[in-house]
């Protein structure tokens, strides 16, 4: 079974913790069983949720959405010709600071 992605984890969560916010606050339960069913409810609503994701979105987009790369050309564009730096020639025998 491949791993969850971060968007099925992400969304799983927020139903998760919405809907049992909602639930709770829409029911008015305060019995422990009450809540045990809600907790179980929102549960399994997430796992639903984050299972009918497709395993290849990222950001709205499946994986065979994506556009296919554009083909660089099969020769760099010409370049002029490398300026020289003033004063290179001195500071070639000096040492670097860097290491």
């Amino acid at each position: 079974m491949p791993r969850p992605t971060a968007a099925q984890l992400a969304y799983g969560t927020a139903t998760v913790v919405c809907s049992t916010l909602v639930m709770l606050m829409l029911s008015g339960t305060t019995a422990g069983l009450g809540i045990a069913v809600i907790g179980l409810a929102a549960l399994s609503l997430g796992l639903l949720v984050a299972v009918t994701i497709p395993a290849g979105s990222a950001n709205g987009r499946t994986a065979t959405a994506r556009t296919a790369p554009t083909p660089r050309p099969a020769t760099p564009p010409a370049t002029s010709a490398p300026r020289p730096v003033p004063g290179a020639e001195a500071r070639l025998g000096q040492h670097s600071l860097r290491r």
